[in-house]
C-alpha cells in the first residue's frame, strides 16, 4: 500500500458490493464481502494453463451473472502461485492464483484471486480479507454501498 492511500480513509463497504476486474475484461461483477475467506475467489468455469515467453498463464471462461451461461468473459493472466485452498464445506482444493486490479468505488488495487468453478454458487465472486486489510471496513446490515458504475463500453448488461 502507498503512502496516499494510507492516508485515505478506508471504503465502507456492505456485504455485497459491485467491482470491476477491468484487466481481465470484467466491466461489473456482484461481489460477496467475505471476511471469513482469506484469500479472494473468481468464478472460472474453465482453466486452461499455457507458457508464454516461459511464463506459465491461466485461460479461464467466467459467466459473470448468476443463471446466465449465455454470458461469457473470457480472461488470460499470469499465474502467481497454485495453492492448498479449503472452501466453506471443508473441500480442499488445488487452485491457480493470479493477480489482478480490482477497481472499487473510485479506487483501484492489486488483488490475489484463486480461480475456481463457482457455477452453483449464488455469487460469481468472493472478496475475501486480504484484499479489504487496511483499505475496507464491512458492514453486514448493508448491501451496495458503493453503488453500481457504468461506463461507456461495458460489454455487456446487469439486470437492476
Amino acid at each position: 500500500m502507498s503512502d496516499a492511500e494510507a492516508r485515505l480513509e478506508p471504503l465502507l463497504l456492505g456485504w455485497r458490493e459491485w467491482v470491476s476486474l477491468p484487466d481481465l475484461g470484467l466491466v461489473l461483477i456482484k461481489a460477496k464481502v467475505d471476511t471469513g475467506a482469506r484469500t479472494s475467489t473468481l468464478h472460472a468455469f474453465y482453466v486452461e494453463t499455457f507458457h508464454r515467453q516461459g511464463v506459465l498463464h491461466a485461460r479461464f471462461g467466467v459467466h459473470p451473472l448468476q443463471n446466465r451461461a449465455d454470458v461469457v468473459i473470457r480472461g488470460e493472466a499470469p499465474i502467481i502461485d497454485q495453492r492448498q485452498v479449503t472452501d466453506s464445506g471443508g473441500h480442499r482444493e488445488e487452485r491457480y492464483i493470479i493477480l489482478t486490479r480490482l477497481v472499487l468505488a473510485s479506487r483501484e488495487w492489486p488483488i490475489e484471486l484463486t480461480l475456481t468453478n463457482r457455477e452453483t454458487m449464488r455469487f460469481r465472486m468472493l472478496l475475501g480479507r486480504t484484499a479489504l486489510a487496511g483499505r475496507a471496513q464491512v458492514d453486514p446490515a448493508c448491501s451496495f454501498v458503493t453503488g453500481r458504475a457504468r461506463r461507456p463500453g461495458d460489454r455487456y448488461a446487469v439486470p437492476a
